[in-house]
C-alpha cells in the first residue's frame, strides 16, 4: 500500500482558551489534488499554518512521507519538500519577476548573504529560474517589476516562488481569490500544469474551482474534518449540505 505523503492524526490547536482545530484527521496520498473547504472561521488557514510549521499543534501528529514533522520550523519542512503560498502577497515589488524567483531559488539552494558572488555567474541558479518562469508562463515578463504585474500575474509569480525549491507537496492558500471568471479559468489550467505529478492541498472558496480541480475534497467545520472524499461523494453528503454547501447538491460546478 502506498505510504501517505501527508497525514494528520488528532491534530488540535488552541489559542488561549479558544480551540480552533478540534481533532483534525486527514490522509493524502502522492499525486492527489485536495481542496480544503469550509465556512469562514472553520480553521482552514490555521490548519495550513500547522502543516507548514508556522504554528505548532497543541496536540496530535503531522507526518510528511511517514516522517514526524510536528512542531518543525517552516524552513525545515520546506527542505523536506513541502512548500506553501499565502493569501497575502510576499513578493518584492521593486524587484523584477526574474529577481523574485532568483531570490527563492537562492534560498532553496542554501545561499545566504553572498554579496561577494556575481549572481549572473550562478549558472545553476539562473537555469532553474528560467525553468520556473516557463512553468508559470512568465518568461516573457521576466524583466517587469513585480509591482507592475497584473493581479493574476502576481499570483502566478507567487506560485513560481513556491515551486522554486522543487517541492513535490504544494499548499496553495486561496490561489484564485480576487480574480475575474476568465482569469480564474486560466489560473486553474496553470495550477493543473505546474502541479502535474505533485501533491496539492489548496484552500479555495470558489466552488467552481474546487469541483473543477480537486480529486478529493476535505470539508472542515468548527475545526474538524467532517468529510473527505471524491467531489461527487462530498456533493451528495447530507452532513456537508447541512453544514456548508446548502443547496449545492442540485447544482453543477458552473452553478455554484
Amino acid at each position: 500500500m502506498t505510504l501517505p505523503v501527508l497525514e494528520l492524526q488528532g491534530v488540535r490547536k488552541s489559542f488561549g482558551k479558544t480551540e480552533i482545530i478540534r481533532g483534525a484527521d486527514l490522509v493524502i496520498h502522492p499525486g492527489e489534488r485536495v481542496a480544503l473547504i469550509g465556512p469562514n472561521g472553520a480553521g482552514k488557514s490555521t490548519l495550513f499554518n500547522l502543516i507548514s510549521g508556522k504554528h505548532a499543534p497543541s496536540q496530535g501528529t503531522i507526518r510528511l512521507r511517514g516522517q514526524d514533522i510536528t512542531g518543525m520550523r517552516p524552513y525545515e519542512i520546506y527542505r523536506l519538500g513541502l512548500a506553501r503560498s499565502f493569501q497575502v502577497s510576499n513578493l518584492f515589488g521593486r524587484l523584477s519577476v526574474f529577481e523574485n524567483v532568483r531570490c527563492a531559488v537562492l534560498w532553496s539552494l542554501g545561499y545566504r548573504y553572498t554579496l561577494w558572488r556575481f549572481l549572473s555567474g550562478l549558472h545553476r541558479v539562473n537555469a532553474r529560474v528560467e525553468e520556473v518562469l516557463q512553468q508559470v508562463r512568465l518568461d516573457r515578463r521576466r524583466d517587469v517589476l513585480a509591482m507592475n504585474l497584473t493581479y493574476a500575474e502576481q499570483r502566478a509569480l507567487e506560485i513560481g516562488m513556491t515551486l522554486a525549491g522543487g517541492a513535490d507537496v504544494i499548499l496553495l492558500d486561496e490561489p484564485t481569490a480576487g480574480m475575474s471568471r476568465s482569469e480564474t479559468a486560466q489560473f486553474m489550467n496553470l495550477i493543473r500544469d505546474v502541479t502535474q505529478g505533485k501533491t496539492l492541498l489548496t484552500v479555495e472558496h470558489d466552488m467552481g474551482v474546487v469541483f473543477g480541480l480537486a480529486d478529493k475534497i476535505a470539508v472542515l467545520v468548527y475545526g474538524e474534518v467532517i468529510a473527505f472524499d471524491r467531489p461527487e461523494a462530498v456533493r451528495a453528503n447530507l452532513r456537508v449540505q447541512e453544514a456548508y454547501l446548502g443547496s449545492l447538491a442540485g447544482a453543477g460546478p458552473q452553478g455554484v
